[in-house]
């Protein structure tokens, strides 16, 4: 039976130990047969970068509107890649869990949050190369004398932002895919089209310089506003300037979407596994 939500979040709270086990097991776990293990953690999302720099900032010159071209580009794959693998690590946690979901009693967001955790953990070893990125795309574009400052701190709240909108963006995805395993399939298109969709590789506001409707949803859809707030972090781009008002657009977002998505994901408890 479903248990209270109160109740619930008392049962999770106990299980904190659990989730970090789970956690870390499976950041470990992600290339444990490969030679470079978790060199690969760092590798992935720098090789990635690379490709979007090379083929949309260098090739095709899609640089209109950005400063330091690299270094936005840089950002926005880190970033995104966060986000696209948190989430397809939650829709999949029943799924691929299920032996576990039947034998063991235990509240069953553990997985999804888990999944998000082990995701985190593989990020921050990457935040350094991604720093490393700036610093040096700053002195060979725009021949500064480039050093990390203050602003550079606000990455760890635009991170912890970012982290609870996937996991609450991440359990919707989770009953979702336990119910509905074509959901699991479907997925990576809408990831695909959400990643042209908030400016990962391009400035909105260049493209959308007229305003309107079009470039409001845009600019202030959350993954969108939450690559806007890492790249006011680490970047001087005209684009990125420091507001308030996103930071608070961004709260909003990660904090709304946490609890709905617990709410959502609790209420499919006593299913789990059971279908």
């Amino acid at each position: 039976m479903r248990p209270g939500l109160r109740e619930y979040v008392r049962s999770l709270w106990t299980r904190r130990d659990f989730m970090l086990v789970l956690a870390r097991s499976r950041a470990e776990a992600e290339n444990q047969n490969t030679y470079l293990g978790r060199v690969w953690d760092i590798l992935n999302p720098t090789l990635n970068a690379a490709v979007y720099v090379l083929i949309f900032g260098l090739l095709l010159k899609t640089r209109d509107g950005m400063t330091n071209v690299i270094g936005f580009i840089v950002v926005g794959t880190f970033m995104y890649k966060f986000f696209q693998d948190s989430v397809t690590g939650a829709a999949r946690a029943i799924p691929r869990n299920l032996n576990l979901v039947r034998s063991l009693h235990f509240p069953r967001a553990v997985l999804p949050i888990s999944s998000v955790l082990a995701e985190l953990a593989m990020l921050l070893p990457a935040l350094a190369v991604m720093a490393g990125f700036v610093l040096v795309s700053d002195r060979w574009m725009l021949h500064l004398d480039s050093t990390p400052n203050w602003r550079w701190l606000l990455i760890v709240p635009a991170v912890l932002l970012l982290f609870m909108f996937s996991t609450g963006a991440g359990f919707v995805l989770a009953r979702l895919g336990a119910r509905w395993p074509d959901v699991l399939n479907f997925l990576p298109f809408v990831l695909r089209i959400g990643m042209y969709a908030s400016g990962v590789i391009f400035s909105i506001d260049h493209y959308l310089a007229g305003g309107g409707v079009l470039a409001t949803i845009m600019n202030y859809q959350p993954v969108a506003v939450y690559l806007n707030l890492a790249r006011q972090a680490m970047l001087d781009e005209p684009s990125a300037q420091l507001s308030g008002e996103l930071w608070l657009v961004g709260l909003a977002w990660a904090v709304v979407t946490l609890v709905v998505g617990f709410v959502i994901f609790w209420r499919d408890e006593a299913r789990y596994g059971r279908d």
